[in-house]
């Protein structure tokens, strides 16, 4: 039961440190705060997902940095890749999308993304966790409990809402995509922005959703450019 909610603890601080990363290289980038995620609330849980998967398998290579820095880009690149696949035959909608950058696979891993997160393995296991398992360890266990317990029922809650508005936005997207059109993630976010807040909010968050007919459209794009410079 400890282990449990140390675990579930190192989830979610983790996931919310993942999403004020987002948040951050956002505002850098394009200048603006935005709300970073599926979820409401501040937190990526791919973020979460992925640091314990370092935890689980990685900490044995602690002795061994290179070995650790490519484990970790294996773990991570192939948790990005099935979530970014698992999301599209969910939803219907390709949520984020590397198709251009270079060393990229089927756009939904590239190596931009890949060696920040050896790197980020590498803190992980021998700076970052160390210090919160420490922090953590000096919390009363039965506070810590209540404390976890707390945030794993906003998080669910938080999950239904936002499979909700998700869901939605699948149905609004299968409506467009009957036009096949070259403007078909426009359109979508065109009708879902006067739908409410939390629409808006999911449409900031992923402003490169794109419908499966447009990652076509692009795909026969990039291959018509190349064979017009050959």
């Amino acid at each position: 039961m400890k282990s449990f909610i140390l675990y579930c603890s190192l989830f979610f601080i983790y996931a919310f440190i993942g999403w004020l990363m987002e948040v951050c290289f956002t505002f850098i980038t394009d200048h603006k705060l935005v709300n970073r995620g599926f979820l409401i609330g501040p937190l990526c849980p791919i973020y979460g997902h992925g640091c314990l998967l370092i935890l689980l398998f990685l900490k044995k290579f602690a002795d061994e940095p290179i070995t650790l820095f490519f484990m970790a880009m294996l773990i991570c690149s192939l948790l990005e890749y099935f979530t970014s696949y698992l999301l599209e035959k969910i939803f219907k909608a390709r949520w984020w999308d590397y198709s251009n950058r270079k060393f990229n696979i089927n756009g939904r891993i590239c190596l931009e993304t890949l060696i920040p997160f050896g790197i980020l393995g590498l803190l992980i296991v021998l700076i970052i966790n160390p210090f919160f398992t420490k922090l953590l360890n000096r919390i009363p266990f039965s506070i810590l409990t209540i404390i976890c317990s707390i945030l794993i029922v906003i998080y669910i809650a938080d999950n239904i809402i936002s499979f909700i508005v998700v869901k939605s936005v699948r149905k609004e997207i299968k409506t467009v995509e009957k036009d096949y059109t070259e403007e078909i993630s426009k359109r979508v976010k065109e009708k879902i922005s006067h739908k409410g807040f939390f629409y808006r909010r999911l449409i900031k968050a992923f402003p490169d959703i794109k419908t499966p007919k447009e990652i076509l459209l692009d795909i026969r794009s990039n291959i018509n450019k190349k064979l017009k410079q050959k």
